[in-house]
């Protein structure tokens, strides 16, 4: 049987190449960027495909760049993507297209899958997942975790097995507190093995902050970074290299003490987030149970100068980093910082909460309906986790999906960003088009996914308007007060978080 690799973007096949030796591809490349320092990034996923493209195009310095990703079926897609010109993540910031094709003018980026590479950096980052493995009650409710680093081990392991001497190593991935200090053990044991001196290396930390959407190269590039290393020379290394990446003249470095404490700061930064967002379930219940415009007594409050971030109403929390950072670090504390085994408990909690958000979106809609929702013909507008971004990683509305899926199986997926849905293994509707989200078959339109799309469109209002006996839920808060006053003359229309409804 033939190795396939799915593009998830488009649902095309690949065939994967019978071995993974790239090493003649590799130096064809650095031969055409003689004299430039090599950047190494590990890991084309979300963050490192784009960290990559920011390398790529830096602010004070030519690099030749090389993103390299496992010999797996998962990954091969996006090697053979970018070495054909096309990037792999579809994003609404127009940099992302910009610096794509400078790199290709300057022909300074390749993909590979061959560990070789790790010989011939300079610097290399690393930028893999670090995934937490939750096990679900039949309510959606988190009951266990477990996070299991031997890929981290392992991916740390390859680097230096291959690396050269006095390479620097910055470690992106957000990762439990005192991690980094393991990846140094790893590093020291394989440098030793291969007889080379254990401390020829430069290690330190810096989390990313990528916002994916449509800022996504400046949340790079442009936005303050928080490193630290294992000892001085590293430091030095490393804040130099940031320097030439990061534009620190307007957005300085901040420096930390030691690499727990830049990995602590990564999760307490999400995990703080998180906790917010759960905050705020709970009082969108209660609004709903009172007859209560909870978007308009978060409105109110935000007017106080020290309230500003309190959050909305949503249909729940998704994406890479707040469905997992909080459990990261308690986590961490339990097995990795801590001779307790005492956990974060206001953190899981968060976690907890936040994952039954879908149920909860999908039991106000359905409370409206009796058995006959299953003749009903619904659009989901929306799929992935975030406005204008094309990820669905963790997103909120899978979940709210499946449960839909159970009660009916007239559902049309539309999201402009997504054209494949992995994780559901469905195809998704890509159009802008509003009259084939709604057509004269419509029954119910759900608002899934906060895409600005969706967000103030006369086009969209207008055409909802021509219709008659539509039943509008909006999740997200997508529609405006005015927008609602004028639906509701023809339709019904429901918003999580509003019992005046």
């Amino acid at each position: 049987m033939k190795n396939i690799s799915t593009n998830l973007m488009t649902g095309v096949n690949y065939e994967m190449p019978p071995t993974f030796d790239d090493r003649d591809q590799i130096d064809t490349f650095l031969k055409k960027n003689c004299n430039k320092k090599v950047v190494v990034v590990q890991g084309l996923g979300f963050v490192g495909a784009v960290m990559s493209l920011v390398c790529a195009n830096a602010i004070s310095e030519d690099y030749a760049v090389i993103g390299v990703d496992l010999p797996t079926p998962e990954s091969y897609w996006k090697i053979k993507s970018i070495n054909d010109g096309v990037f792999p993540v579809i994003s609404s910031d127009k940099k992302v297209g910009d610096f794509f094709k400078k790199s290709i003018e300057k022909n300074n980026f390749y993909a590979t899958y061959d560990p070789y590479v790790y010989s011939k950096a300079d610097f290399i980052i690393v930028d893999i997942n670090l995934d937490v493995k939750k096990e679900s009650s039949n309510r959606n409710e988190l009951t266990s975790y477990d996070v299991d680093i031997s890929n981290f081990k392992s991916a740390i392991k390859s680097i230096g097995k291959n690396c050269q001497e006095n390479v620097c190593i910055l470690i992106e991935t957000t990762v439990p507190p005192g991690t980094t200090k393991i990846a140094e053990i790893i590093l020291k044991e394989e440098l030793v093995s291969r007889g080379l001196q254990q401390d020829m290396f430069y290690l330190g930390h810096s989390y990313e902050r990528v916002m994916p959407g449509p800022n996504y190269i400046d949340s790079i590039q442009n936005f303050y970074r928080v490193f630290s290393a294992i000892d001085k020379k590293s430091e030095i290394v490393i804040e130099k290299f940031l320097k030439t990446i990061i534009r620190t003249d307007e957005y300085p470095l901040t420096k930390l003490n030691n690499t727990n404490a830049t990995e602590m700061s990564k999760v307490l930064e999400n995990s703080f987030r998180a906790m917010n967002i759960a905050f705020i379930v709970e009082w969108s219940r209660f609004a709903e149970e009172a007859g209560v415009n909870l978007y308009e007594v978060v409105d109110a409050i935000r007017m106080r100068p020290t309230h500003k971030n309190i959050m909305l109403p949503g249909i729940g929390v998704g994406g890479y980093c707040l469905t997992k950072d909080p459990l990261l670090a308690s986590w961490s504390k339990q097995n990795l910082i801590s001779s307790q085994a005492s956990e974060l408990q206001m953190s899981e909690l968060a976690v907890k909460t936040n994952d039954l958000m879908p149920m909860h979106a999908f039991n106000f809609f359905t409370s409206f309906f009796d058995d006959n929702i299953c003749k009903l013909n619904i659009s989901l507008l929306g799929v992935s986790y975030l406005a204008d971004v094309g990820d669905t990683r963790y997103s909120p509305v899978e979940h709210f999906y499946k449960m839909l899926l159970k009660k009916s199986t007239n559902i049309k997926l539309f999201d402009p960003f997504i054209n494949f849905w992995e994780e559901v293994d469905k195809n998704v509707n890509t159009t802008i088009d509003f009259t084939e989200m709604v057509n004269e078959d419509t029954d119910i339109i759900v608002f899934s996914t906060g895409h600005t799309l969706y967000k103030g469109n006369d086009e969209l209002i207008s055409l909802l308007q021509s219709k008659n006996n539509l039943f509008i839920y909006d999740t997200i808060g997508v529609l405006n007060q005015d927008e609602i006053d004028l639906l509701l003359e023809k339709h019904t229309v429901k918003v999580l978080g509003r019992g005046d409804l």
